[in-house]
């Protein structure tokens, strides 16, 4: 089954999500390495929060930005993080368990207003803008760590900094 696949999945995922967000540090949420890059704590959130953007896909057949169908969970310290993080996670493989084959191959459409964005089955969604944008977003929280000489844990094996 689809759903099962991909709570194995997210499951998998979800371990070095966390061990990255542990990693992220009191009193540097404000950090940012660019101008034009987000904060360190607005990343760290985004990646926190990500798995209710997951549910979204799952729930809604027409996801609409300008419909509030997107609210933002913003963290202001690590156990903030940690909990957020459980919290969408917990209730997205609550969701796919009950989740049908057939709403996992129905059509998803992101959209903002009238700006249509994508229409795909909603499994392309799952997989492209639910778990692939978890995992892009955990890549960019890995370089802001390291920018901050913070040791970073594996993800698929031993990081540099743990051989």
């Amino acid at each position: 089954m689809l759903s099962q696949a991909i709570i194995a999945e997210l499951k998998q995922e979800a371990a070095s999500t966390k061990k990255l967000l542990e990693k992220v540090p009191e009193g540097k949420f404000d950090w940012k390495p660019h101008a034009k890059s987000m904060t360190l704590g607005r990343l760290a959130s985004h990646v926190a929060e990500l798995p209710d953007f997951l549910n979204g896909v799952l729930m809604i057949d027409d996801f609409d930005f300008t419909k509030g169908h997107y609210k933002a969970s913003i963290a202001n310290n690590p156990p903030e993080l940690m909990q957020i993080f459980q919290e969408k996670l917990d209730a997205v493989v609550q969701t796919l368990e009950n989740t049908s084959e057939e709403k996992m191959q129905a059509m998803f459409t992101l959209r903002s207003g009238e700006h249509v964005i994508a229409t795909l089955p909603r499994i392309v969604a799952v997989r492209s803008m639910g778990m692939n944008h978890l995992i892009h977003h955990r890549g960019q929280l890995s370089v802001y760590l390291r920018l901050l000489d913070i040791p970073i844990p594996g993800m698929y094996g031993p990081s540099a900094d743990e051989m």
